[in-house]
């Protein structure tokens, strides 16, 4: 279980990555495109930076898994996971629904989850065995009582190929058209943490992409899974399920086939 300590460093953590982005949101700084197609800017590897120092300072046995500068201690059974900037394009195209995640994994678990967008100053923080938090204040997850009412969400359909399209689908089909939602990254599970969405669907995710979420989502209220019903963790493939109301589970791995 998390410690209070380790709830207040994870938001000395957050603090420290909002100092770097913040600066740089909408105005001049570097980028670059890693190897497999993805961009990387200044305020990725800043935010990143500054979380590292602090972990490699206080905590120096603690693992770390990030993004941009990799893994350290690898065998430790803490690791930290960081995700500077999830969604650099929306932070490269000035759309403030990036954010900053931060996780603490106990033996490939996560116990504790940071969402935050340091732009409009909106944190969520989940930490097992306590009620998710959004800026200090409790927040749930709503009922859906059938797909058909359900608000769906994803980054992009371009990141589903294969037979993954035919699953996502499955569940696009499922409910009404004018309720998909797509864009939003790591913000849209913030939103089903707080009632606004019900169901979001991703594949291709690697772990500092998700592990964040899973106390966040699970926190509320919600449960999140992979493609075929288990929990997350850090062996996972990348293809996750977060839903708000838990009941619904059976029906969105029935309508992806």
């Amino acid at each position: 279980m998390p410690t209070q300590k380790d709830i207040e460093l994870a938001l000395r953590l957050a603090d420290a990555a909002g100092a770097e982005i913040r600066p740089l949101f909408r105005a001049e700084w570097s980028q670059e495109k890693k190897a497999d197609n993805t961009f990387v800017t200044e305020a990725d590897r800043a935010a990143e930076a500054a979380m590292r120092q602090i972990i490699e300072s206080e905590c120096p046995d603690d693992g770390i898994v990030g993004e941009e500068y990799g893994v350290r201690n690898e065998s430790a059974g803490r690791q930290w996971v960081l995700d500077p900037i999830d969604g650099t394009t929306s932070f490269i195209a000035g759309r403030p629904i990036f954010g900053t995640l931060i996780a603490l994994l106990q033996d490939g678990w996560p116990v504790l989850g940071v969402i935050d967008q340091p732009v409009a100053k909106e944190r969520w923080v989940g930490v097992v065995g306590q009620g998710t938090t959004f800026n200090g204040k409790p927040v749930r997850t709503k009922p859906c009582r059938e797909l058909g009412d359900a608000v769906l969400a994803t980054t992009t359909p371009h990141q589903f190929s294969g037979e993954d399209v035919d699953a996502f689908m499955g569940v696009a089909k499922s409910v009404a058209e004018r309720k998909i939602i797509y864009g939003g990254d790591c913000y849209n599970y913030g939103l089903v943490a707080s009632g606004h969405i019900d169901i979001v669907i991703e594949s291709g995710l690697q772990l500092y992409d998700y592990a964040a979420l899973v106390p966040v989502v699970e926190g509320a209220g919600g449960t999140m899974s992979d493609w075929q019903g288990n929990p997350v963790d850090a062996g996972s493939d990348g293809r996750v399920i977060a839903l708000g109301d838990p009941a619904r589970l059976d029906d969105v791995l029935e309508a992806m086939g």
